[in-house]
């Protein structure tokens, strides 16, 4: 069984026992887990789990809220703390990656850190980089924050929305959060560059920590 669907199995497990009272350290656990391991699917975990109605949505928020934001530190300081060059080798698509999230962190690193939530591994990659490249905590924390709140709101709408309209077809439920999340992406990119101020490099080194 490879990695994605041991982690799917777990994710039905959890599912499957979505009333029972150690479902909330779980789901908090995950959400830890995935900020610094993208094979950890929490996303679906919390669609899911909002698409049963269990635990209650005012629970399922926080929870997973903070679990993504306490990941996200994790692996912001593990980058700060080995810089890219130790941390961030592999073959021309990783290098490619890396470079696009520096790049981008560079140009407008908020909403870089906002978007990248909504990209598979990009959330990863973005956070570590920030770190590697001493991006500012005090930008880093409260930008993350937001970002942490609003996907997990938003990935628990998907899930109450798609269980009322659909039933419990978790499947179902997960497709069109996915489709969800990419729509989210391209509305925050848009609204975001009109907002923030200077997109050049010169403005936006500011964000660097000496």
């Amino acid at each position: 069984m490879d990695m994605t669907a041991w982690m799917a199995s777990i994710n039905g497990v959890i599912a499957a026992n979505a009333s029972q009272p150690w479902v909330i350290g779980a789901l908090w656990g995950l959400c830890v887990v995935d900020g610094f391991f993208p094979p950890v699917p929490s996303e679906s975990l919390v669609v899911a789990l909002a698409a049963i109605g269990h635990p209650p949505w005012w629970l399922i928020i926080p929870v997973a809220a903070v679990g993504a934001i306490c990941g996200d530190n994790i692996a912001y300081w593990v980058g700060r703390r080995l810089g890219h060059t130790k941390l961030f080798t592999g073959g021309p698509k990783r290098q490619k990656t890396v470079a696009w999230a520096r790049r981008q962190l560079q140009i407008r690193g908020p909403l870089c850190i906002l978007v990248a939530r909504y990209i598979p591994g990009g959330r990863v990659v973005v956070n570590a980089m920030a770190g590697a490249t001493r991006f500012s905590y005090r930008v880093f924390l409260p930008v993350d924050v937001l970002a942490g709140a609003l996907w997990a709101g938003y990935a628990t709408a998907i899930g109450a929305g798609a269980a009322s309209v659909l039933g419990n077809n978790h499947i179902l439920a997960a497709a069109v959060g996915i489709i969800g999340a990419v729509i989210i992406g391209v509305i925050l990119d848009q609204i975001l560059q009109r907002l923030m101020p200077g997109s050049d490099v010169e403005s936006a080194r500011s964000y660097r920590e000496p």
